[in-house]
């Protein structure tokens, strides 16, 4: 017997149970359908992005770098240090010069044993051997002539010039190098050769720019492009001896904290002008490298040893004054009306001498040469040490209380016996 719950409830709700199916398939076919365009497009989407870029988005690179050409920007960084070198850098040479220097034999002259102690001594005889040493220069004359050290060239048995743009020739000394001054010049065969203009070293002021030019370490780079450091002027008119075994004593350099290395020697120190001011010459060192103290021959004496090789095949150092000197004490000071018995007095002058057509006279007090304080009579030769002739020399001296400025041209030493020219 049918429960007549049931078939009630069967009767009345057969329609809603048709329509009931039919609206869940529907769904379910319009939900897989929307699935598969969902897919289909978000894949067309996905790969348009990879086309373009294979990273993400949001981690693409931008490029920084910004072209300069024909904008203001590049001209804006071609300030006066740049112009100053591209002036003067076609003229740097680098020189490379074979010597021939006794070699002693050691039994422990072994590369290892080098190595591990190089300043074990030598042991036994040996003989002469060529030895290379690299140094720089600039030219100054379109026909090749040369600016360079004294001690870069010295003992040369071969000289090679190498110029920036490749070409190579061969050197010789011209006339005898000053070697109290430590500079020498050297001609190569060449036309229309680059040249570093010389400029001026009697007014430089101490903290104007300093450009250091030449070839450091140049064995080792072996490339004849010249290298640029760059400083101030750090202060002038230095006396330096080196070192205690070196014979020479500089005067008047310029200091520089422009960096100079093994192998800056005979090159050029150059304003922010674009002239040559001095020759870059020695650095003080403790360990061998460059400590931010450099020294350089002011260009002025440079000129005048270049016209004397020139003219003459040598410097001439046998210059005449005319005047005679000697140390000042307290009894002359005091008769002299001085309250200080620094200097060096004038006890004679000789007639057309120097001395007499500068004006200087007989109880002169010589209180300082070229600027330099005189304390004593040994002062006044160590600042006419390394003179030349036909150099002008500036005496600051006291006649009857008063201080005056006057100045000296030295002339040749009639006793030598050469010929004035």
């Amino acid at each position: 017997m049918q429960s007549p719950y049931a078939s009630d409830w069967d009767r009345a709700e057969s329609p809603r149970r048709g329509r009931f199916w039919i609206g869940l398939l529907l769904g379910v076919a319009l939900g897989i359908a929307s699935l598969l365009i969902a897919n289909r497009l978000g894949g067309r989407r996905f790969a348009a992005r990879i086309t373009v870029s294979d990273a993400p988005p949001r981690y693409r690179l931008v490029s920084t770098e910004v072209d300069t050409t024909g904008s203001g920007v590049d001209s804006s960084r071609r300030n006066a240090i740049v112009r100053a070198v591209d002036r003067v850098a076609p003229a740097v040479v680098t020189i490379t010069v074979t010597q021939r220097r006794q070699r002693v034999a050691s039994p422990f002259d072994d590369p290892m044993w080098r190595y591990f102690f190089p300043e074990f001594p030598d042991i036994g005889a040996g003989s002469l051997q060529p030895v290379e040493s690299m140094g720089s220069g600039f030219i100054v004359s379109p026909e090749g002539l040369i600016l360079t050290n004294e001690h870069v060239t010295r003992d040369a048995s071969q000289i090679v010039v190498n110029l920036p743009d490749g070409r190579s020739f061969q050197g010789r000394i011209v006339g005898e190098p000053d070697a109290q001054a430590d500079i020498a010049l050297v001609k190569i065969d060449g036309e229309r050769l680059p040249v570093a203009p010389l400029g001026r070293s009697d007014d430089l002021m101490i903290g104007e720019w300093a450009i250091a030019i030449g070839n450091p370490f140049g064995f080792l780079i072996g490339d004849a492009h010249p290298t640029v450091t760059v400083g101030v002027i750090s202060a002038l008119n230095r006396d330096f001896r080196p070192s205690a075994t070196e014979g020479r004593v500089y005067r008047d350099m310029i200091q520089t904290d422009a960096s100079i290395n093994p192998g800056n020697s005979g090159g050029p120190l150059v304003n922010s002008q674009g002239y040559v001011v001095g020759i870059n010459t020695f650095i003080f060192t403790q360990g061998g490298g460059s400590e931010g103290v450099g020294f350089a021959i002011p260009v002025r004496k440079v000129r005048q040893v270049m016209e004397d090789i020139l003219h003459f095949g040598e410097v001439r150092h046998n210059f005449w004054t005319g005047i005679h000197i000697q140390d000042m004490n307290r009894g002359i000071a005091q008769s002299l009306g001085l309250s200080s018995d620094r200097g060096a007095i004038i006890n004679r002058v000789e007639d057309n001498s120097p001395g007499a057509k500068a004006g200087l006279r007989r109880a002169d007090v010589i209180v300082a040469v070229d600027g330099k304080p005189i304390a004593t009579y040994r002062d006044v030769q160590d600042e006419f040490a390394g003179a030349v002739v036909g150099q002008q020399v500036e005496l600051t001296i006291v006649r009857e209380g008063k201080q005056m400025t006057v100045r000296l041209t030295l002339e040749e030493d009639p006793s030598s016996g050469r010929s004035r020219g």
